[in-house]
C-alpha cells in the first residue's frame, strides 16, 4: 500500500467556498484532497464565512486562504496560474450565476474568469432552486463550455424538505477529480466489470459463499471509468459504495445469476474482467424451507456455470480477462488456466 500510485500527487487545487450551508463540509474535503497527495489552496466568499471560519480552512490546508479582491492586487491572475484544477464545492445559484454570465465581482469570480484549466463545480442549494429554469440555463451553459459537474445528491435538505440539492458526497468530488486528471485511454471502450462473491443456497437461510468483498472489481470499474470507458459492474452481495460514473450496476447472488447478467450484456462488449469470485459448486437440491438441526447433513454439489470458459469459446470474444486465486504452485496453475479458459490475461 505505501507504494499505491496516488493520481492527486503533488496536484495544486484551488478550492473555491461558496456562501451555502454545505460550507462546513470543505474542512472534510480538504483534508481528504491533502490525503490523496493535493495541495490545496482556498478562496472564500464573504457569504461563506458566515458558515465556516477562514482559520478552520487554513488550519485543514495549511495555506493562507484568499478572500478580498483587493487584500493582494494580482492574486486573480496568479492563483489560477499556479493552480492544476480549480474546485467550487459547495457551489451556489449564486456563483454559479455569476460564472455563466461573466460577473466578475469577488475574488472567486474573477478567478474562474482567469483559469484556464479544468473546473468542478459541485451545486448545493434549495430543490427549488435547482429545479428553477434560470438556473437551469446558466448550469446548461457552464457544462457547455467544458466546466464539470458533481452532484448534486437527493436527500434531506438543510430546509428539511427532501429533494435534490444537496451538495455530492466527499467521496464522489474526489473521485470526479482524479477522472479529470486520468489519461483517457479507454474512451468509448465498452468494458465488464464483476466483483465479490456469490452466494449458493442450501436453504431459505443457509448459503454457501467466500470471503470475497468486491473491493478488487470495484476498484478496477472506477480505474476504468476514470480513464474514459463506459463500465458495467456485476457484483455479487457487497456493501460497496456505487462507482461514480458506472454505467449500469446489476446486483445478483448466485453464480447462475452473474453469467446470465454477463451474457445479455455481452453484444458489443470490448473488456470482460471477471474480478468476481463465484462458487465453484452448488447444491444439487435447495430446501424449501429451513433444514431442520438433527445429526449429520448430506449435501450433494453439482458444478456452477464456468462463466470464463464459456466466454472463451465464442467467436467474437471480447478480451478476457481472468483472475487465479490459488494457495500452491501458483504461476503453474495460472498458466493453465489460461490455456484451458483461452483467457487473454490471467491475474
Amino acid at each position: 500500500m505505501k507504494n499505491k500510485k496516488k493520481v492527486l500527487k503533488n496536484k495544486k487545487i484551488l478550492l473555491g467556498v461558496a456562501g451555502g450551508v454545505a460550507a462546513y463540509k470543505s474542512v472534510d474535503l480538504v483534508r481528504r484532497l491533502k490525503d490523496e497527495g493535493a495541495s490545496v489552496t482556498v478562496i472564500m466568499t464573504d457569504a461563506s464565512k458566515n458558515f465556516i471560519t477562514p482559520l478552520s480552512l487554513e488550519i485543514a490546508s495549511e495555506n493562507r486562504v484568499y478572500s478580498g479582491i483587493f487584500d493582494d492586487p494580482m492574486s486573480h491572475i496568479n492563483l489560477p496560474r499556479e493552480a492544476d484544477i480549480m474546485l467550487i464545492a459547495p457551489a451556489t445559484a449564486n456563483i454559479i450565476g455569476k460564472f455563466a454570465n461573466g460577473i466578475a465581482d469577488d475574488l472567486l469570480s474573477t478567478c474562474f474568469l482567469s483559469f484556464r484549466g479544468k473546473v468542478v463545480i459541485a451545486p448545493s442549494m434549495n430543490w427549488r432552486m435547482y429545479d428553477n429554469p434560470i438556473f437551469q440555463e446558466n448550469l446548461r451553459r457552464l457544462i457547455s463550455y467544458g466546466v464539470i459537474q458533481a452532484g448534486p445528491d437527493r436527500g434531506t435538505l438543510a430546509c428539511g424538505e427532501e429533494g435534490i440539492g444537496r451538495m455530492a458526497d466527499v467521496s464522489e468530488i474526489i473521485e470526479i477529480i482524479k477522472s479529470a486528471f486520468s489519461k483517457k485511454d479507454f474512451f468509448k471502450k465498452k468494458i465488464i466489470v464483476t466483483a465479490g462473491p456469490t452466494r449458493e443456497y442450501l436453504d431459505p437461510v443457509r448459503f454457501l459463499s467466500n470471503r470475497s468483498s468486491g473491493k478488487m472489481g470495484y476498484a478496477i470499474a472506477r480505474a476504468c471509468i476514470r480513464r474514459g470507458a463506459e463500465v458495467i459492474l456485476i457484483s455479487g452481495p457487497s456493501c460497496l459504495e456505487q462507482p461514480h460514473g458506472l454505467k449500469s450496476l446489476f446486483r445478483v447472488e448466485t453464480a447462475q445469476e452473474m453469467r446470465d447478467a454477463m451474457f445479455k450484456h455481452l453484444p458489443y462488449t470490448d473488456i470482460v474482467i471477471m474480478a468476481a469470485a463465484p462458487a465453484d459448486f452448488s447444491p444439487e437440491k435447495k430446501g424449501k424451507t429451513k433444514i431442520e438441526k438433527s445429526g449429520k447433513l448430506a449435501v450433494n454439489f453439482k458444478s456452477t456455470p464456468d462463466i470464463l470458459s464459456e466466454m472463451g469459446k465464442l467467436k467474437n470474444k471480447p478480451l478476457l480477462v481472468g483472475f487465479a486465486a490459488e494457495t500452491g504452485r501458483r504461476l503453474d496453475r495460472a498458466k493453465k488456466k489460461l490455456i484451458q479458459k483461452n483467457a487473454d490475461i490471467i491475474v
